[in-house]
């Protein structure tokens, strides 16, 4: 999570249309490997008036991948490794209203996801269920807002947003009903998208530039291609600077956000821990680890550091039993997804110059690859002693 005092990195997903982002200084394109397989493209690290921020091409450099093949789980995961505490997703839809006619910037707050995509980082062996009745982040949207309003930019502060599978457009019968669920704009990219972005403890506000008015309009036909794609290029355009005024306004953050992004995981895990697959908590240190409280053994190798503070990890020991006091900082056993404290560094001591004669009840008997009945029925639970 986005703890208080540490500075906000932006993140930027650009859609069609916006590929790059003017004015970044320091700029590397980097690629970030992530559990989830390849994100869309390499990331674009760089710094705008100070202020770090974190580009990524939604379906890549040349537009590439077309969104039903998008991997959005593997997006969200890099840009969390990638330090991104905040998310902004710039992309191009259809008006679903007359009152909104190409060119005009909605600033969705509300979605229904219409697409048939896997849409969680969490499954079988983790169960997980966040809260999504306000799927944006309402801090983000007032920067956005404020944004428009100073480069006068026609926009509309909230709006549904109808997530749509693609990637053919909809028949005239679909864009009626969604017209008729009263939805503002529709578009392939924003779902899940959002879901993710609310599971990785991620602020998040999308911005739907509106290029044409879906099928539904009377008038449609009579707009050429060359003019959708004219309404796009200057979108684009839009887009990339209404980035470079939101930035600045996102830096003077101190405290986590205000709205509960980054505390979304708080009471959202289901599964029991003892009954936790190891495997699916590996692939999720950087989406879930603030919850967790551990790191998997190839973020250890990665990091060679603690979760809390900076010291080395010890040998790799087995972990006593000892309960853990308030204050003390956690140290990871190599030998199992729970956590030990320092308060036991002096029982694995104990254990490996002497783990025949020590009081200390471990999680494995030395020598064994098993773990005790009792051992496996209390993993996990506080203890009162050794």
């Amino acid at each position: 999570m986005a703890e208080a005092g540490t500075p906000p990195v932006i993140g930027v997903i650009g859609g069609s249309g916006v590929y790059e982002i003017d004015g970044l200084a320091n700029t590397e394109w980097r690629k970030v490997d992530s559990p989830f397989g390849d994100p869309s493209d390499e990331l674009l690290f760089g710094e705008l008036d100070g202020q770090r921020m974190v580009f990524l091409p939604r379906h890549g450099r040349g537009h590439r991948i077309p969104p039903s093949e998008l991997n959005f789980r593997a997006n969200i995961d890099a840009l969390k490794r990638a330090g991104v505490t905040e998310i902004l997703s710039v992309s191009a839809c259809g008006s679903l209203k007359d009152e909104l006619p190409p060119g005009t910037f909605v600033i969705a707050d509300q979605f229904i996801d219409r697409t048939l995509r896997v849409k969680s980082f969490f499954g079988t062996g983790l169960v997980a269920h966040v809260a999504l009745g306000h799927p944006t982040c309402g801090r983000l949207g007032d920067a956005v807002e404020a944004a428009c309003k100073a480069l006068d930019i026609p926009h509309q502060r909230g709006g549904t947003y109808l997530a749509m599978e693609g990637p053919q457009f909809s028949t005239l019968a679909e864009s009626e009903l969604y017209r008729a669920w009263g939805c503002d704009v529709i578009g392939m990219t924003n779902m899940p998208e959002a879901k993710l972005a609310r599971e990785a403890e991620m602020c998040y506000a999308t911005v739907a530039m509106v290029t044409d008015y879906d099928c539904w309009h009377p008038d449609h036909d009579h707009v050429t291609v060359e003019a959708i794609i004219g309404v796009l290029l200057n979108n684009a355009d839009l887009g990339r600077n209404l980035v470079k005024t939101v930035a600045p306004a996102l830096a003077g953050r101190t405290e986590s956000c205000s709205q509960g992004c980054h505390t979304a995981l708080d009471n959202a895990l289901i599964t029991a821990p003892e009954a936790r697959d190891p495997k699916v908590m590996a692939r999720l240190d950087a989406v879930a680890g603030r919850v967790l409280g551990w790191l998997s053994r190839r973020s250890v190798r990665r990091r060679k550091r603690t979760w809390i503070g900076s010291a080395p990890l010890p040998a790799p020991l087995t972990k006593c039993m000892c309960r853990a006091s308030a204050g003390n900082r956690r140290r990871w056993s190599p030998t199992s997804p729970r956590i030990s404290t320092a308060a036991s560094s002096a029982c694995w001591n104990r254990m490996a110059s002497s783990p025949a004669t020590s009081s200390c009840s471990p999680n494995r008997t030395p020598g064994s690859s098993k773990t005790s009945l009792s051992t496996r029925r209390h993993r996990g639970r506080a203890w009162d002693g050794c």
